[in-house]
């Protein structure tokens, strides 16, 4: 398997600073103290901790329900990652995923079950282990 590689550059101190994050090959993405914290246009290191946990597990659940005879046609997945203030800093606490896909053949107890092993296999996922990740899954027509 190959290596993944991501990359950040902080310019300035804490308040006055911006940076990008850069995720292997693909375009730079701004942040700052205002896109992380206040509510400002822009990203930061948790929308992208979410949009990884969001394709790892999309992408995996295809695998689980292929590996169960059947074919999505659509996953949508979304990632809620909260950080939160804690005693010695700032931790993520929770991650809540919601995913709704298109399983034709595929019953809701099927689905939950390939859904929820998924949540937590997929490597994305052992990697946040530190942290709550919840999934509410919902098969649709």
């Amino acid at each position: 398997m190959g290596i993944s590689k991501g990359s950040a550059q902080w310019n300035g101190g804490f308040k006055d600073g911006t940076g990008t994050m850069k995720p292997g090959h693909a375009t730079d993405v701004p942040f700052s103290v205002g896109t992380r914290f206040e509510g400002q246009q822009g990203s930061n290191p948790e929308e992208m901790i979410g949009a990884a946990l969001s394709g790892c597990f999309s992408m995996a659940l295809s695998v689980g329900l292929e590996k169960a005879g059947l074919k999505p046609t659509r996953i949508q997945t979304n990632a809620d990652v909260h950080l939160d203030k804690q005693a010695d800093g700032f931790a993520i606490t929770t991650i809540e995923l919601t995913c709704e896909a298109t399983v034709p053949g595929a019953n809701d107890a099927q689905f939950q079950k390939i859904a929820e092993d998924t949540k937590k296999g997929c490597p994305v996922s052992k990697a946040l282990a530190g942290a709550n990740i919840t999934l509410k899954a919902k098969l649709v027509a």
